[in-house]
C-alpha cells in the first residue's frame, strides 16, 4: 500500500506561529506510511474575481494542485474574534474556484489549532462547517485544541510538549485511516 500524503496548512502567516508549530510536529512525528507536507499560504493574494478572470495567480494554481493531489488535508487554525482567520477563508475561496477538478470534494480533512482561552474551539467549529460545505469529510475527533500557548511551545513556535505531540500523532493516524478508506484504489 502506498503512503498517505497529507497536505497541511496553517491559518497564521507569522513565522513563529504556534499553528505552524503544530504542523511541523505533525510532519516530524508522522507514523510510518504517512507523509505530512506543509503549504505556506503567504503568497496567496486576497481573492478578487477580476484577478481570477484576468489570469489566476500561479500561487493559487499551485495551491489547488497540491490540495487536489493530496490524499488528505490537515488544517491548523488560530482563533481570531471567535472564528478562523481570514487567511484560511481566503485560501478556501481561491482553491474552491473552478479548476480541472473539484479540489475539496470527498477529501479527508482534520482540523486542529492553537490559541485563545478555549484552544480554538469556536474557530474549529466554524472551519469544520466551511469545509463540510465544500464536500470534505471532516474528522469529528480526536480533537486537538491548544489553549493560550503557555509553556507548550518555544519562542520560535516549536512544539515542546510530548503529550500534545502524542495527541497530534493520534489525529494524523485517524486522518490517514480515513484517507485510506476514501481512496478509489
Amino acid at each position: 500500500m502506498s503512503d498517505v500524503h497529507i497536505l497541511g496548512f496553517a491559518g497564521s502567516l507569522r513565522k513563529a506561529s504556534t499553528n505552524r508549530g503544530l504542523l511541523r510536529a505533525a510532519a516530524e512525528d508522522a507514523p510510518d506510511g504517512v507523509v505530512v507536507e506543509t503549504f505556506d499560504l503567504i503568497d496567496i493574494p486576497l481573492y478578487n474575481s477580476d484577478v481570477d478572470v484576468a489570469g489566476r495567480p500561479e500561487a493559487v494554481t499551485h495551491l489547488q494542485t497540491r490540495i487536489a493531489d493530496a490524499d488528505a488535508l490537515l488544517v491548523s487554525t488560530p482563533e481570531y474574534n471567535g472564528s478562523y482567520s481570514g487567511v484560511l477563508k481566503n485560501a478556501v475561496d481561491w482553491a474552491s474556484r473552478s479548476f480541472d477538478r473539484p479540489v475539496f470534494a470527498e477529501k479527508a480533512v482534520a482540523v486542529m489549532g492553537s490559541g485563545g482561552r478555549m484552544g480554538t474551539a469556536r474557530a474549529q467549529i466554524a472551519l469544520r462547517q466551511l469545509l463540510i460545505g465544500q464536500g470534505c469529510y471532516v474528522l469529528p475527533r480526536p480533537v486537538v485544541q491548544v489553549p493560550i500557548m503557555g509553556t507548550k511551545f518555544s519562542p520560535e513556535g516549536d512544539l515542546e510538549d510530548p503529550e500534545l505531540r502524542h495527541a497530534i500523532r493520534g489525529l494524523v493516524e485517524s486522518l490517514a485511516r480515513l484517507a485510506r478508506r476514501l481512496r478509489p484504489d
